[in-house]
C-alpha cells in the first residue's frame, strides 16, 4: 500500500508543475481540450442512443415481464457505457500523446532538468508514438470487452467491472506515458516490462489516481500535462532505484 501510495503521490507532483511552470504546462492544455471535446461529444452521442442500443442487444427480452426486462436492459446499458468509458480513457491518452507530441516533449524535457542531469536520450520519435499509442488502444479494446463481460454477472458485476476496468486501464496509462522517460534511458520494451513488475504498486498508485482524475467532467483535460510530468518523475524513480 506504501508503494501505491507513492505512486498516487507522484501525480500530485506533476500537478506541482502547474505551479512552477504555468505557462508550459498550459501548452499541454490545448492537444488535451481538442481530443478531450471529440471523446465527450461521442460519448454525449452514445449516451442519447444508449436505450435504443440496448434494446437491440436484448431482443430476446421483449416477451419478458417489464421488471426483468429493465433489469436486464439496464445491466447491458451500464455494461456497454462502462466499456466506452474504458476505451474513452486509453484512446485519450494515446490520442492526446500523438496530437501533442511536441507540447508533451517540452515538458518532459523541463521536468528532467529541473529534477536532474537530463538523460542522454535514446530517440524517440512520432511513429514510434504513434505505434505505441495504436498498441494501448488495441489492449484497451481488450480490457474493455473483458470489463463488459464482468459486468454483466448478477448483482456484483457492476462494482467488480469497476475495479477491474480502473485497475487494468490504470496499469496501461502509467505504461504508456512513462514510455518517454524510460526509452530515453534505453530500456527496450522487454526491460520496461519488467521495471513495472517489480514497481507494480507505485506503477498501479500512479494510473490509477490519473484514471480516476480523468473520470472528473473536465478532468481529463487538466490532468494531462500534470499527468506526463508526474510520469516522467515515475520513470527516472524506478529506474535509477536498484534491482530487488
Amino acid at each position: 500500500m506504501r508503494e501505491f501510495l507513492r505512486g498516487a503521490a507522484l501525480l500530485g507532483r506533476g500537478f506541482a508543475y502547474w505551479r512552477r511552470r504555468p505557462g508550459l504546462m498550459a501548452l499541454g492544455l490545448v492537444p488535451a481540450a481538442i481530443v478531450g471535446a471529440l471523446f465527450l461529444a461521442g460519448l454525449i452521442t452514445l449516451g442519447a442512443f444508449l436505450p435504443a442500443l440496448t434494446e437491440a442487444m436484448t431482443p430476446f427480452a421483449d416477451g419478458w415481464p417489464g421488471l426483468w426486462a429493465t433489469v436486464v436492459r439496464v445491466t447491458v446499458g451500464t455494461a456497454v457505457f462502462a466499456a466506452a468509458l474504458v476505451l474513452v480513457a486509453v484512446s485519450f491518452t494515446a490520442l492526446t500523446l500523438v496530437v501533442g507530441d511536441p507540447f508533451y516533449e517540452r515538458i518532459w524535457r523541463a521536468v528532467e532538468a529541473d529534477a536532474g542531469t537530463p538523460v542522454t536520450e535514446s530517440p524517440y520519435g512520432f511513429w514510434r508514438s504513434v505505434a505505441d499509442g495504436l498498441w494501448l488502444i488495441a489492449r484497451g479494446i481488450g480490457i474493455a470487452v473483458v470489463a463488459t463481460l464482468i459486468a454483466l454477472i448478477p448483482a456484483v458485476g457492476g462494482i467488480l467491472s469497476t475495479v477491474f476496468a480502473v485497475a487494468c486501464t490504470g496499469w496501461l496509462l502509467a505504461d504508456e506515458l512513462t514510455s518517454r522517460a524510460l526509452i530515453a534511458r534505453g530500456l527496450s520494451p522487454r526491460d520496461r516490462r519488467a521495471l513495472m513488475r517489480r514497481h507494480r504498486g507505485r506503477m498501479l498508485g500512479f494510473g490509477v489516481a490519473t484514471q480516476l482524475c480523468f473520470l472528473v467532467p473536465l478532468g481529463a483535460v487538466v490532468t494531462m500535462p500534470a499527468a506526463v510530468a508526474g510520469a516522467t518523475l515515475l520513470g527516472r524513480e524506478t529506474a535509477a532505484a536498484p534491482s530487488a
